[in-house]
């Protein structure tokens, strides 16, 4: 009798603890990395807006697929950050410390030290110069691949905590900050947010113009921790966190008047970088049609797409969950 209370007991501490464990959620969060790549499709001009219209429901839902494959490629996990304060802890250095070109930084500093650190800017070079290929080559499922993973990159680059080795606060018993800064946010008002991004525009050199985001990225990064740090002070842990439902679970996540508060005094910056990685995703789509030759898109439309067996939904969703992630964990 005493085993079989002991038994349960022990069932009912495992069950709650696991009922109430923080959730974090990956990267910008699904919601928001979908979001970005939607958007993204709006501000692309006439000759290329039909084509991707068309595929907004893939564009969108395939932005998170560089996240899912956190869970079974190794090397997957390096393409989303760069620790820049491996390598300086002053934005303004970053020119001098480190090479824009890939070549060249790894003359500097050797490719083993700068995967160990992330190489998330150069990985978005390539993928544009992949989605080019894809572009001339009129090869559909690339084009729509490509344009999927191009924006879930870039829109990691626009986040200061994908350029610090303090990712998730946990250097600052910050424990948790990854998820809340682009996913609770965003979540919670990306509504109130004002979408109008403007056109895309060609980028001469889609290098400089990415160490440009990962710079200013890293320019935010202390704010986005001191800020937090500050008003943590002000708050109890009762009014700090709360409880909702995600699903068939009760989640462990930041209350909205905790979250209202340092989104009021981040003073605008989630919305910020969120629209600029939008606009930055659509000019990077279209400087890799422009650099192809600019195909006709609009007779693409005709042929049928292989996206329904590509390697791309080879991987359902309960492959992904029932792994961990190999390398980094943004969020630990």
């Amino acid at each position: 009798m005493a085993w079989s209370f002991k038994y349960i007991l022990s069932l009912l501490v495992i069950l709650l603890f696991s009922v109430f464990n923080f959730i974090e959620l990956n990267s910008w969060g699904f919601f928001a990395h979908k979001k970005i790549n939607r958007m993204a499709v709006f501000t692309l001009p006439p000759e290329m807006i039909q084509f991707y219209k068309a595929n907004i429901n893939y564009i969108s839902e395939h932005a998170v697929d560089a996240d899912k494959r956190r869970y079974v490629d190794k090397g997957e996990a390096i393409k989303h950050y760069i620790d820049i304060d491996r390598y300086t802890n002053n934005p303004e250095d970053i020119d001098k410390v480190l090479p824009k070109s890939w070549k060249d930084a790894i003359n500097k500093y050797s490719e083993d030290t700068l995967k160990a650190y992330g190489i998330v800017p150069w990985h978005v070079n390539l993928m544009v110069i992949k989605l080019t290929k894809a572009f001339e080559n009129k090869n559909i499922d690339n084009i729509l691949r490509y344009s999927a993973d191009l924006g879930h990159y870039v829109a990691d680059s626009h986040v200061p905590l994908h350029t610090t080795q303090n990712y998730n606060g946990q250097m600052t018993n910050q424990h948790g900050i990854h998820g809340f800064w682009e996913s609770r946010l965003p979540e919670l008002k990306s509504n109130e947010y004002n979408y109008f991004t403007g056109r895309a525009s060609y980028v001469n050199s889609i290098l400089e113009d990415e160490w440009k985001s990962i710079e200013e990225s890293f320019s935010a990064k202390d704010s986005v921790l001191l800020i937090e740090q500050e008003l943590n002070k002000k708050f109890s842990s009762d009014h700090k966190y709360t409880y909702e439902n995600r699903g068939s679970v009760l989640t462990k996540v930041y209350s909205e008047e905790y979250a209202s508060a340092y989104h009021k005094a981040l003073n605008g910056m989630v919305e910020r970088r969120m629209l600029q990685a939008i606009l930055k995703t659509g000019s990077y789509w279209y400087t890799a049609w422009l650099n192809a030759g600019q195909p006709n898109l609009d007779k693409l439309l005709e042929r049928p797409t292989t996206n329904n067996s590509s390697q791309i939904k080879e991987m359902p969703n309960n492959k992904y969950k029932k792994g961990s992630i190999k390398g980094r964990v943004h969020e630990d």
